[in-house]
């Protein structure tokens, strides 16, 4: 996986202060590292790992409790990012600029030999999109709690959530209390017809 952030998107981290810009630059090492790392969305926390690192995803998949069968999501800090690993033929690209940043997931096609498909979104939270702007490519993005736990919105709760699973290089990026709500929306934009897997979207939108 190539790099997927330009200048511009680094920009990115200029929004955010001093304090967090450092934070985020922090876990972004620790994710080149191979560290996971439990990150703030617009919805809940997220465990996240560089999907670069078949060590830190496998890690993931342990921390979950969930066999390691399906690609795990991402979030982009921005449509170019993910263009840059990802097809976005029409009626995707209509649906990401109505429903990007935000909590609306769309599988999309991988560029490249290798072919296959992921899930993906620019995510609304700050702190979720600079870490993948200072990552350079979209970062592994699941909910932070173990396989059939209820999601969780604060780092308080994600610590005590994984404290008995030897989580040794499980690092967390505390933005305060996530707004909780629903999950994000997922569509599978990859047959031509838009098809809702989770969640409800506008209808209008799906047209």
């Amino acid at each position: 996986m190539a790099s997927g952030s330009g200048g511009g998107e680094l920009r990115f981290l200029d929004s955010l202060s001093e304090e967090q810009g450092a934070g985020v630059r922090r876990m972004a090492a620790e994710l080149r590292s191979g560290a996971v790392v439990a990150f703030p969305t617009e919805t809940f926390y997220a465990l996240g790992a560089d999907p670069r690192s078949p060590e830190a995803v496998a890690e993931v998949f342990r921390l979950k409790g969930r066999p390691g069968d399906r690609r795990l999501p991402w979030i982009a800090v921005s449509r170019a990012q993910v263009e840059a690993f990802c097809l976005l033929p029409e009626p995707a690209a209509a649906l990401a600029d109505q429903c990007w940043p935000g909590p609306v997931t769309l599988v999309l096609p991988l560029r490249g030999a290798g072919g296959g498909n992921v899930a993906v979104r620019v995510s609304s939270h700050p702190l979720a999109r600079a870490l993948a702007a200072a990552l350079g490519h979209p970062v592994i993005s699941t909910s932070a709690n173990p396989t059939g736990a209820p999601p969780l919105t604060t780092a308080a709760e994600v610590r005590d959530a994984f404290a008995g699973r030897g989580a040794k290089r499980l690092r967390i990026l505390d933005g305060g209390r996530t707004p909780g709500g629903e999950p994000s929306v997922i569509v599978d934009v990859t047959g031509g017809s838009p098809r809702v897997l989770r969640g409800t979207l506008d209808p209008g939108l799906l047209l």
